[in-house]
This record gives structure tokens, C-alpha cells and sequence, in this order.
């Protein structure tokens, strides 16, 4: 998979991704990004003209934090329930 660059603000968190948002665990990783300067990709996937987080909310919200405007992303088929 090849990783993508994904606007943050086009990004949808759904709200059980982010009920399960803890602050403590979101500074850690943005100062573990501020130090090593890189991250695992998050997963999205497409939802018309949104992405929607698959994986990765307290590394999106990291990155919301630190103030960027992309974030690496792996897109990802939806899975059918």
C-alpha cells in the first residue's frame, strides 16, 4: 500500500473513534512525532468526497495539535458487514 497525503480538515472521526480520544495519549504521540519527525500512516477510507478514519484518531488528532494541514494516510477498501 502506498501511502497518501489527506488534507486533516477533510478528515471525519466517527464518534466511537472519538469517544475513545484520550488527551495524555494524544501529547505523547505529538511529541514523540516532534522527535522523531515521523509517524505510522492512519487508515481512511472514501465516502464520497470525505475520508473517513479507519485507524489512527490520536495520531490524526497529534497532528491537529502541532497544527499541520496533511496528514500520511493509508486508503483502505470499507468493509461490508
Amino acid at each position: 500500500m502506498k501511502p497518501i497525503q489527506v488534507p486533516i480538515d477533510e478528515i471525519y472521526v466517527p464518534v466511537k473513534l472519538a469517544r475513545s480520544l484520550d488527551q495524555a495519549k494524544v501529547q505523547t504521540v505529538a511529541d514523540s512525532f516532534i522527535d522523531d519527525g515521523k509517524m505510522m500512516p492512519v487508515r481512511v477510507r472514501r465516502d464520497g468526497e470525505r475520508y473517513v478514519l479507519v485507524n489512527g484518531v490520536h495520531r490524526l488528532a497529534a497532528c491537529k495539535a502541532l497544527g499541520e494541514a496533511t496528514i500520511t494516510a493509508y486508503l483502505v477498501q470499507a468493509m461490508q458487514h
